[in-house]
């Protein structure tokens, strides 16, 4: 899901793994880096400990890159106006 947006998006996507055991370790905690499993952008937190959904990934994407995903809402009230 990540590096297809990565593409659609032409934004760099840095993935970090590695054992469950290591996130726990006085080294990582030094990262200031969330526990995992989590996503952030731009060093903010989006997810943390769950799992998101490619659409509210995807529009938090959108945000951050100053791009507007429209609701069929918003584009009704759009065209009236």
């Amino acid at each position: 899901m990540i590096p297809g947006l990565g593409e659609k998006y032409d934004i760099e996507i840095e993935i970090t793994s590695k054992p469950r055991q290591e996130y726990g370790t006085n080294e990582y905690l030094a990262t200031n880096l969330p526990a995992a499993p989590a996503i952030t952008i731009d060093g903010k937190i989006v997810v943390k400990g769950g799992d998101i959904s490619k659409k509210k990934l995807e529009a938090v994407i959108c945000r951050h890159l100053g791009l507007e995903k429209r609701g069929l809402f918003s584009r009704l009230f759009k065209k009236n106006q």
